[in-house]
């Protein structure tokens, strides 16, 4: 016979038996109740009611003892949480110290071994140790200053009296009301003075991003698409090599891309256009033996496969990209053809890419230039391209289309394009004396009176950064360039035969506006200024500044790019971020430093050439008529090769980020102070994202 166990065992299948069960370091509860339980046993809308034949008394002790376990229990659960967050906070601490300790920084040269110097180290440490130590004590300050009352308002400084106090506490006083006094009448007004004029500067910038948007609506609207007055015919023989297929030059300048190569020449090489009516000149400047090896023999695979292409290779290798294109523009047999298109080594023109840009020249002899989109195959690679696809996606559907519309003037993007040939060659051809050589034949071709079409709807693929080490030397020489050329192009602007309302767009707008004073304003209002007047109060920027604004402008920054929506303030931030690059690469170039002339090919990662050569098969794109196809089904069935050992990756430290970082979050405190709430927290992000960009946590990581 079974043992009893008393009222517990009478009532086995009566009541709510409360089963917990332990999920290290979380608790769960469920309430069961016994299979011969009655509705009605239970009174209507009573958690804990009595059950039959059981006392109130027994009930309300069973009912006490379970709320007493489920409240033990989501303590215990709160405090699991907690411990959670401290383990990862420790967790993540770790992390960025051996990421820290793991990283080169961003003063070591390009060619510098991987060994970084112990003294470099050493002093680069000690200064963010400084610094560091230095806004905690400032901070410290001020936080014991505010809780001693000291806190005066520029009112309260008219009428300060020093402290009679004697010792060391009388001689902080004295030093914080100094300090006051000082910054009231010697920092305010001049940094007051500097708000204000970075406020104008970056309405004015926000009314021409404002403009730009409108523009683009009213073109959307009215549906306007530049058409050509005459297309190709499509029942006229090819191999005729008629009037309306005219001679086609391609050109791929490459350097040391031995990632991209192979998509790049098979992309050029299906172009859909006579065989007969087009070249394609494939110009290496690689000074890696192996790599131009590897470029030479897929040339002559391609030309035994019938393809007119052929290879180049400088000996002395002077003006990279410009240099490249100038001398392959000297070859004697250049004068045979009338157009020229350009690709970058990273770009895949569709095949029907000629067939939709150079009917446009057909009756317009006074175009020059016909530029396509830009789309890019991995935008969704990580946080920073899909940053980068938001920028790029409102220059082209909006800066670039505008400007081609409204004023038949854009830059010229250096690659995804057709020139006509006498346009290049009346400009002066290429000129070597700046690292934006794109823009700089396109602006003195503008000075001779060519006209741009930018074509909106014919979209090139490429390949965006994908590690910020690349992304930052690229918008280095893009906004370096651009101050080259307006120093030396200003004369020649002013002594131009163009309209005044042409001149002043070359040099208000396109020039000063959007690539000087963008990069000034934004960096100086938001990384210096904002968190300067935390510290001196007396001098203070407006919330619409801080926050109202600049989200409108990002929003409308993303309309071209609706998908990233949801990145939003990631793309604010990282755009105040980036400032730090951008303003230092225009100084360089306003007035002419050494980093000025710095040329590093953007790094690739090849992510898409195996793809789309096995693509190319899948879809059996149109070959050239005529010619024999390359085999790529071999190509594709090929034993893939034994992959080589990854090289180390590592991540560089970047010194400015990380100083403006623990300024921007020591001033976001400072404001807890004052209770600026949005400024605390444009600040404390602002400062996170500094601190994510210094320590190379967004991106890939570099070879």
């Amino acid at each position: 016979m079974a043992p009893s166990f008393g009222w517990w065992d009478k009532d086995a299948h009566r009541g709510t038996p409360v089963i917990v069960k332990m999920e290290n370091p979380n608790w769960s509860i469920a309430e069961i109740s016994s299979p011969d339980d009655d509705d009605d046993e239970y009174g209507a809308g009573e958690e804990f009611a009595a059950p039959r034949g059981g006392t109130q008394k027994g009930a309300r002790g069973k009912n006490a003892k379970q709320i007493t376990w489920v409240l033990l229990l989501k303590a215990h659960r709160a405090a699991g949480c907690l411990t959670s967050i401290a383990s990862a906070a420790v967790g993540l601490a770790s992390a960025v110290r051996r990421r820290v300790a793991s990283g080169r920084t961003d003063s070591d040269a390009a060619s510098s071994p991987p060994e970084e110097s112990p003294v470099l180290r050493s002093r680069f440490y000690s200064c963010i140790k400084v610094f560091l130590w230095l806004s905690v004590v400032l901070l410290g300050f001020e936080v014991a200053a505010y809780i001693k009352g000291w806190h005066l308002s520029a009112a309260a400084v008219q009428r300060l009296v020093l402290p009679s106090s004697s010792g060391a506490r009388g001689l902080l006083e004295w030093l914080y009301a100094g300090w006051v006094r000082f910054r009231v009448e010697y920092i305010a007004p001049p940094l007051q003075f500097l708000a204000d004029a970075c406020v104008v500067l970056f309405l004015i910038q926000s009314a021409d991003r404002l403009i730009l948007c409108l523009g683009c609506f009213w073109i959307r609207f009215k549906g306007i698409k530049p058409a050509p007055k005459r297309s190709i015919g499509a029942s006229e023989d090819p191999e005729s090599g008629g009037e309306d297929y005219p001679m086609v030059l391609v050109q791929i300048p490459m350097c040391n891309e031995k990632e991209v190569y192979q998509q790049s020449i098979a992309a050029v090489c299906n172009l859909d256009w006579p065989r007969s009516n087009i070249l394609v000149q494939v110009l290496d400047d690689s000074n890696d033996p192996t790599t131009q090896a590897l470029i030479r023999d897929e040339v002559e695979k391609w030309q035994q496969n019938g393809a007119r292409i052929m290879y180049r290779h400088r000996v002395i290798r002077e003006g990279y990209k410009a240099g490249n294109l100038k001398s392959a523009m000297n070859c004697s047999y250049v004068k045979d053809y009338e157009f020229v298109a350009i690709f970058d080594a990273d770009f895949q023109p569709t095949p029907d890419f000629l067939k939709r840009t150079v009917p446009h020249f057909k009756d317009n002899e006074d175009l020059g230039l016909v530029q396509a989109r830009w789309s890019f195959v991995n935008k969704d690679e990580n946080l920073l391209t899909r940053l980068q696809n938001i920028n790029l996606c409102f220059h082209f559907e909006v800066e670039q289309q505008v400007n081609g519309v409204f004023i038949n003037f854009f830059g010229f993007n250096g690659t995804a394009g057709v020139w006509r040939i006498k346009a290049l060659e009346d400009a002066g051809g290429w000129l070597e004396r700046t690292t934006v050589e794109d823009m700089d034949i396109a602006v003195r071709a503008h000075l001779k009176g060519w006209k741009f079409i930018y074509l909106n709807d014919v979209e090139c693929q490429c390949e965006l950064p994908e590690s910020y080490e690349a992304y930052r030397k690229q918008q280095h020489r893009w906004h370096s360039g651009p101050m080259q050329l307006f120093r030396l192009c200003l004369p020649d602007i002013i002594r131009s035969k163009i309209g005044f309302w042409k001149k002043s767009n070359l040099i208000f707008l396109f020039f000063l506006l959007r690539k000087l004073i963008l990069p000034f304003y934004s960096f100086t209002l938001f990384c210096i200024i904002l968190p300067l007047t935390m510290f001196v109060p007396e001098a203070e920027l407006p919330a619409w500044v801080v926050c109202y604004i600049p989200a409108t402008m990002s929003f409308l920054n993303i309309l071209p790019a609706l998908r990233s929506f949801p990145f939003i303030v990631p793309y604010l931030l990282f755009e105040n971020t980036m400032s730090v690059t951008k303003f230092n690469a225009m100084i360089s170039g306003l007035f002419q430093l050494g980093s000025a002339y710095e040329w590093v090919v953007t790094k690739k990662s090849g992510r898409s050439s195996e793809g789309d050569l096995i693509s190319l098969v899948k879809k059996e794109p149109k070959q050239q008529r005529g010619a024999s196809a390359p085999n790529l089904e071999s190509m594709a069935k090929e034993e893939p090769r034994p992959r080589k050992e990854s090289k180390k990756k590592h991540n560089r430290i970047y010194r400015k980020e990380l100083a403006l970082a623990f300024l921007l979050l020591t001033a976001s405190a400072r404001s807890l102070l004052s209770a600026q709430g949005i400024h605390f927290y444009f600040l404390l992000f602002q400062g996170i994202s500094f601190l994510l960009v210094g320590l190379d946590l967004i991106g890939e990581q570099i070879d």
